[in-house]
């Protein structure tokens, strides 16, 4: 059995680590309020664009934008994956980074191309890992994201796709669901299509002003904006979460530890005294 100081220097080891996870589940935990925030405050005009864009994929504009054109023949694939910056999650990146691994099996198995756009340092780390081909890539982002640094990024992926280097383009991140779960998902960001955002069959057309060029440009680059934008907004929400949880889970294990420690040096002080009367006896005895 260990001896007693040895225990000692578990039980305050394990204390300062509690100490900390503790910290750590109430900073996600404000954090994951504001990420929360953001997230709900983005929802609806994310939603409503992508509403309209989807309109558009059915309508019969005089201007066809390269975003609507459905190409028959998919010979290479974009991937952007959204992961964390940071560790101590859970298991948020890695059933993410599992899921789109899975898809990029199914795409090279039929034959498909691959460039992948990992933003978040998780991601671009493990994208480096397996070796895959990273078109572009962002880190660092923090816990308040701002569009103007992501879409310099994702341009990246949207020039290559208009330059015809790649025929879809993928869009993998965590939608938030609630603090205690959250969902990876990979939906496909482009070419638009009216049956992927689940709008009916029925023909749209919208009165253009100036005319129909400027406003499907401008308003196909505010969509994907707002989509990556709502993904990352998403991920940082899911992240704070899992954390949260992850530091609870940790804080309720290191007070078991110690409880399971204290136990055991009490035990080990027990013996100690036992052992310590016994030979007092047994000197005493033997004066006798």
């Amino acid at each position: 059995m260990a001896g007693s100081k040895e225990i000692r220097t578990k039980i305050k080891s394990v204390e300062n680590t509690r100490k900390i996870t503790r910290a750590m589940e109430m900073v996600a935990a404000a954090k994951m309020r504001r990420a929360q925030e953001r997230m709900r405050a983005a929802r609806p005009y994310a939603e409503k664009i992508r509403n309209v864009a989807a309109h558009l994929s059915r309508a019969n504009p005089e201007y066809k934008h390269a975003f609507l054109a459905k190409r028959e023949n998919v010979k290479n694939v974009g991937l952007i994956v959204v992961t964390s910056d940071k560790g101590l999650c859970g298991g948020l990146n890695t059933n993410l980074l599992r899921l789109a691994v899975n898809e990029m099996k199914t795409w090279e198995g039929q034959g498909k191309g691959l460039l992948v756009c990992p933003i978040g340092n998780k991601g671009f780390g493990f994208m480096n890992r397996i070796g895959a081909k990273v078109k572009s890539h962002m880190v660092g982002l923090g816990d308040t994201p701002h569009v103007e640094k992501l879409i310099g990024t994702v341009k990246a992926m949207l020039d290559a796709y208009v330059a015809g280097e790649i025929d879809a383009i993928y869009l993998s991140y965590n939608h938030f669901i609630n603090t205690m779960r959250q969902e990876p998902r990979v939906e496909q960001l482009l070419p638009l299509t009216g049956e992927k955002l689940g709008t009916s069959d029925a023909t749209w057309d919208y009165i253009y002003e100036p005319d129909a060029k400027k406003v499907i440009d401008e308003l196909l680059l505010r969509y994907i904006e707002s989509l990556v934008y709502q993904a990352v907004v998403e991920n940082i929400a899911s992240e704070q979460s899992s954390r949260m949880v992850a530091m609870k889970a940790a804080s309720d294990n290191a007070k078991s530890v110690i409880s399971e420690l204290k136990l055991v040096y009490n035990k080990a002080r027990q013996a100690a005294i036992t052992k310590e009367i016994s030979e007092i006896v047994g000197g005493a005895a033997a004066l006798e």
